[in-house]
């Protein structure tokens, strides 16, 4: 017996051994039949992807195809033209991903032919308005046709795929358990060969828990990028929208400028050529279209504001004093029922901005706030420092991180929904009824303080009220000296001598106000309609004292018309004009320094104020 116990030992302790080969060997198996399913699964993971992003570049490419279409901007169609350029080879990608089925790989090469067709037809609306032609409302029909095949293609195709990673989830699982009861047994069997085969075991299964925790967080981490995916395209498409409302909202502005200076003009010229005994219905009535013109050019100008292309001058400005000589004004305006508070903040700083644009912007802000509470309330105007750190600018689209003027209008009114809320800013959105409101008076603001690089944020809640919050850019240079006030002038300033005006206008009917109002004051007048004419006029006039000159034209625009005679004439004064500013005198929404600017539409008055102003700079 003594001589057999070492031989069963060896036997036993060589069937142990062949038994934890064998465990060990399974786990080791298992363990990679387990990593070839995670494998799988992310491959799957890969392809659903792959087909997300190809959904999303062809929408793209058909919301710039579309906004070229309405616009005929060029710059609209970059993400159709990169789309086009790479759309074969992302399914190619595609294609060699899912060769492992057929029935993907049909659905591939069908989705393929589908891109194909929708960009021909894209395609073809592009060429279409290259060539000028007009858009056909039916047009569209065909390419959403196309797009909803695309979508449907591609939603089958996921479907397969969440197929697939179900069972290779459920398989995965299923290997996972495997292992976990094969390092258990090998535990086991460690034991009894030593603390040597009992550490490998403990390592063989935190590696296993390792793999289980970063397939974990890999899945966490592709649901959050989903999730800030949804939320930029949304900030996208909300911006593509804003922008494309702007472009609209500009040249519709432009045109009604156009027409507006010219009613203005008019009726201030018939104003002023009425006699004594001139029926005094006749005065009622011109006093009756001039005042209904200049609500349509304040609409116009709100427009514009929207439309982040009004001309804007910035200056150091103390809004604490801004708000503080409007109190009176906003009680006046509000009406008894409403309580009026201010409230300053101590050590406020300046802020860069257009003093005349904020005050409007707070009008109208205060405005609305009455009309929240028809049966009164309290209405706070609150100044202070602000800093909007990099989280917060990351969250809100178009916000730089930085330090702002706060300025809020609070009111205790009816409140918005967050559906109102969401659509606020939106121009002619009003929940006002009929003939209450033409819903431009917070798209105005929006404009106003976009395009003076700040921020504006709605806090609104039914029944509790409203808090607008604007963020004004900080002041950082130094302060400039406020310029002495100037009173008025007792009568229209005129024409000194034989002064002589150049003016230059496309449109004809402005172009015959302007030089009726100027000859009017006892200018010299000097007329062109176009670039080309104008230089002309320069050349064989040997005097000229004031270019008055539209920005808008055909051809050599006003500021270049400017530049060339300056060329000639170093010491030409210039006003320009103009019912919609682009980057001719207008940069990052502001004015270039040393222009004169009169917008339109603009009255006799402004006119005369305006050219006297230019002509006498420089003089003594």
């Amino acid at each position: 017996m003594p001589a057999i116990r070492p031989e069963r030992s060896i036997v036993i302790l060589l069937l142990a051994l062949i038994i934890v080969v064998i465990a060990v060997s399974g786990t080791f198996w298992l363990y990679r039949s387990q990593q070839t399913g995670i494998g799988w699964v992310n491959h799957t993971l890969r392809v659903e992807n792959r087909l997300s992003v190809i959904l999303s570049r062809v929408q793209a490419a058909e919301s710039s195809q579309r906004g070229y279409m309405l616009t005929r901007q060029e710059p609209f169609l970059a993400p159709f033209e990169d789309f086009k350029a790479g759309w074969r080879g992302e399914i190619a990608s595609l294609r060699v991903d899912v060769r492992d089925n057929p029935v993907q790989v049909q659905a591939v090469d069908a989705l393929g032919a589908m891109l194909d067709r929708r960009l021909t037809l894209m395609q073809g609306g592009v060429d279409l308005r290259r060539r000028g032609g007009a858009v056909d409302p039916n047009a569209f029909a065909p390419g959403l046709a196309a797009m909803a095949q695309i979508r449907a293609q591609i939603e089958q195709m996921k479907l397969r795929e969440e197929l697939l990673l179900r069972v290779r989830s459920i398989e995965a699982s299923r290997l996972n358990i495997w292992v976990t009861a094969s390092l258990a047994v090998s535990a086991a069997f460690v034991i009894i060969l030593g603390m040597l085969a009992l550490r490998t075991a403990r390592r063989r299964m935190e590696e296993a828990l390792e793999s289980e925790r970063a397939l974990s967080e890999a899945n966490a981490r592709l649901v959050a990028e989903a999730q800030e995916r949804q939320a930029v395209e949304a900030q996208v498409r909300q911006l593509q929208k804003m922008e494309s409302i702007g472009q609209l909202t500009g040249g519709i502005a432009h045109d009604f400028n156009n027409m507006l200076a010219i009613v203005i003009g008019s009726l201030d010229m018939v104003r002023r050529r009425l006699t004594p005994d001139t029926d005094a219905r006749v005065a009622r009535g011109i006093d009756n279209a001039t005042e209904g013109a200049q609500r349509a050019a304040q609409l116009t100008s709100r427009l514009l504001a929207f439309s982040r292309q009004q001309p804007l001058d910035p200056q150091p400005t103390d809004v604490n004093k801004l708000v503080g000589g409007m109190s009176e004004m906003l009680r006046r305006t509000i009406g008894e029922t409403v309580r009026v508070e201010t409230v300053l903040a101590g050590g406020l700083w300046r802020a860069s901005i257009d003093s005349g644009q904020l005050e409007s912007a707070i009008l109208n802000l205060c405005v609305n706030a009455r009309d929240a509470m028809p049966g009164g309330g309290r209405l706070t105007v609150e100044t202070g420092n602000a800093h909007l750190d990099d989280a917060y600018a990351t969250a809100h689209a178009e916000v730089l991180a930085g330090q702002y003027v706060m300025v809020s209008v609070t009111d205790s009114g009816t409140g918005m929904p967050a559906e109102v809320v969401e659509r606020a800013f939106d121009p002619f959105f009003t929940t006002k009824g009929v003939g209450k409101g033409t819903g431009l008076g917070l798209s105005q603001v929006f404009g106003f303080v976009k395009q003076s690089r700040g921020h504006v944020k709605i806090y609104s809640e039914p029944g509790q009220g409203t808090v607008i919050k604007i963020y004004l850019p900080r002041h950082y240079g130094a302060d400039m000296m406020d310029a002495p006030a100037r009173t008025a002038p007792v009568e229209l300033p005129r024409a000194r001598g034989e002064e002589i005006i150049l003016v230059v206008e496309d449109e004809e009917r402005v172009r015959h106000m302007s030089v009726d109002s100027l000859r009017e004051l006892g200018y010299v007048i000097v007329q062109a309609s176009d670039g080309e004419q104008a230089l002309a006029m320069l050349a064989i006039q040997p005097r000229i004292d004031l270019l008055f000159t539209d920005i808008v034209m055909p051809g050599i625009n006003g500021r270049i018309l400017a530049d060339r005679a300056r060329e000639q004439r170093p010491d030409l004064k210039v006003l320009y004009t103009t019912g919609y500013t682009r980057n001719a005198i207008v940069h990052n929404g502001m004015l270039d320094p040393g222009v004169a600017f009169l917008a339109k539409p603009f009255t006799f008055d402004q006119l005369a104020a305006k050219v006297r102003q230019v002509l006498d700079e420089g003089t003594i």
